[in-house]
């Protein structure tokens, strides 16, 4: 099975990567998708239709940007709004991810893999063909199951705009 590639979206380093999948456009209907929870059970996002849903996708948790931007949305959780769905997603294994959870006292997000079937970063077009990794994204879906936000950060390295992002969530909850 093929998928458009996208050149030029992101880098590591300065150096380009590919990305896997199409570019989608705030206003769209999101994407559903499938990835694994902890105990291996499959999460999809339709799982919580008519709620708004942050994701917050990150490359891998064993690194330092990914573990910062990870423990500061599970931080900003008590400032949102209840309804609010807040779920990371990378290509870490599970085990990865609770161990990770458990030592940074990550409890109120979903934690979940998108290893088993790539279904998240082929959907939103964020999965780097050369190194199979995520690529540093947020995206904000409403109640009705539209993209109201998304940030694919550039470089890799770089921090997201928290701010905006968590703007663009307490306004889909409304």
């Amino acid at each position: 099975m093929e998928f458009q590639e996208r050149e030029g979206v992101v880098a590591m380093g300065g150096k380009p990567l590919t990305l896997l999948g199409p570019e989608l456009a705030v206003g769209e209907p999101a994407p559903d998708f499938r990835v694994v929870d902890a105990a291996l059970e499959p999460v999809r996002l339709s799982d919580f239709d008519g709620r708004a849903r942050l994701i917050s996708a990150v490359p891998s948790i064993d690194t330092g940007v990914c573990a910062m931007q990870t423990k500061r949305f599970n931080d900003e959780l008590e400032h949102l709004p209840s309804d609010v769905v807040v779920m990371t997603i990378s290509m870490d294994l599970p085990f990865a991810q609770k161990r990770f959870c458990e030592a940074e006292k990550v409890e109120g997000m979903m934690m979940t893999s998108d290893h088993v079937w790539r279904e998240f970063g082929l959907a939103y077009g964020v999965l780097i063909k050369d190194i199979g990794l995520l690529a540093r994204s947020i995206f904000v879906v409403g109640k009705d199951g539209k993209l109201l936000y998304k940030q694919v950060v550039p470089e890799l390295t770089d921090h997201p705009d928290y701010d905006a992002a968590l703007a663009a969530a307490k306004a889909a909850a409304q």
